[in-house]
């Protein structure tokens, strides 16, 4: 028989936060596969809890690498244990590779569940949480942040962001330029740490706040795009968000039906839209102001 491979989710913060499970689980474990296994051993210590499995780092450096060794461990039958600094492992951390390579195999895949900064961000943020989807970070290039946040700026959930101390500034300035600077967002700093805090304001405020130093793990909470109908966008405003699509990297048709999806309009609106403003005449100047 094949053998399981289990995630674990570990405290964001508070090490009282661990579910009880967890301790079972990392004593029983046959292999456990950690993020960092200093703060796995620190984390072991905390808990009174004493691994006889074998114990192998687990990281973004050697994911692809590792993953075909413990994934030879679970055909021959063992308990891998997946933790991760902080949170649920493969969200914005090292599992998915392992995953998917074990659901590939038939492998039995279980979970512990435990803390999210996603979900606790999102709980404390005041902003709607009935719908909203994960970006995980942004890219670090200035250009390719604000093209990526250009893609969702008409998106009506609520987003979810993580982002670094260093970057939070630029981030939500970037946000500024693409949303809008009123647009509300929640910072959401040292989650269920000594020194947490949840500093809430359009993200034009926010990033003047964060412009004189941050420090800690962050998670940005923005509020979705306002529910705009199809009487409040006119054609060229439809042609502008088509245009934002396309620079971002999106063919042309699934930016026109990506546009037409959020505005409410039949994909041919804005289609045609799109087609008469290529075929419109270039404005040249006035008569009688040609050149001499």
């Amino acid at each position: 028989m094949t053998g399981t491979l289990v995630l674990a989710g570990t405290p964001i913060g508070d090490v009282a936060d661990a579910p009880p499970r967890l301790a079972a689980e990392l004593a029983a474990a046959d292999v456990v596969a950690a993020e960092d296994t200093r703060r796995l051993r620190r984390l072991t210590q905390a808990l009174g809890v004493h691994t006889t499995g074998r114990v192998v780092s687990y990281f973004e450096g050697n994911e692809s690498a590792r993953t075909p060794e413990l994934v030879d461990a679970l055909l021959g039958g063992a308990r891998v244990l997946l933790v991760t600094d902080a949170g649920m492992p493969s969200v914005s951390d090292p599992g998915y590779r392992l995953v998917a390579a074990a659901v590939e195999r038939d492998i039995r895949v279980t979970a512990v569940p435990g803390p999210s900064a996603v979900l606790t961000a999102l709980a404390l943020s005041g902003l709607p949480v009935d719908r909203f989807c994960f970006e995980g970070f942004l890219p670090r290039k200035a250009g390719e942040r604000l093209s990526r946040l250009r893609e969702v700026a008409g998106e009506r959930r609520t987003l979810v962001y993580f982002e670094a101390p260093h970057r939070l500034d630029d981030t939500l300035a970037a946000m500024a330029e693409a949303f809008g600077a009123d647009r509300r967002a929640a910072v959401c700093r040292e989650l269920t740490k000594t020194y947490e805090e949840v500093r809430r304001g359009g993200v034009g405020e926010l990033a003047a706040w964060a412009a004189e130093g941050v420090r800690g793990e962050i998670t940005i909470v923005v509020e979705g795009a306002p529910d705009t109908g199809p009487a409040d966008l006119g054609a060229a405003e439809l042609v502008r968000r088509v245009r934002v699509r396309e620079e971002a990297g999106e063919r042309r048709k699934e930016a026109i039906a990506a546009v037409a999806a959020e505005a409410g309009l039949p994909k041919r609106e804005v289609f045609d839209a799109v087609v008469a403003a290529k075929n419109a005449p270039a404005e040249g100047p006035p008569a009688g102001e040609g050149l001499s």
